[in-house]
């Protein structure tokens, strides 16, 4: 199982072209509604498919 599953603060800033802290922000946020859902997260990293679906502008 090589591929990773989370993103770490570091990963989602890059990508998203914003300061750590404001990324540990975005993945408070996304956490909570994963957790919302009945999903177990991990403080500081977001589900890679998840943050994914919540960032792309796809339908």
């Amino acid at each position: 199982m090589s591929e990773k599953l989370y993103y770490t603060a570091k990963e989602v800033a890059e990508m998203l072209g914003i300061s750590e802290g404001k990324a540990y922000e975005v993945i408070r946020i996304l956490n909570k509604e994963m957790r919302d859902k009945g999903y177990l997260v991990i403080q500081g990293r977001v589900n890679k498919n998840y943050f994914l679906k919540k960032v792309t502008y796809e339908e």
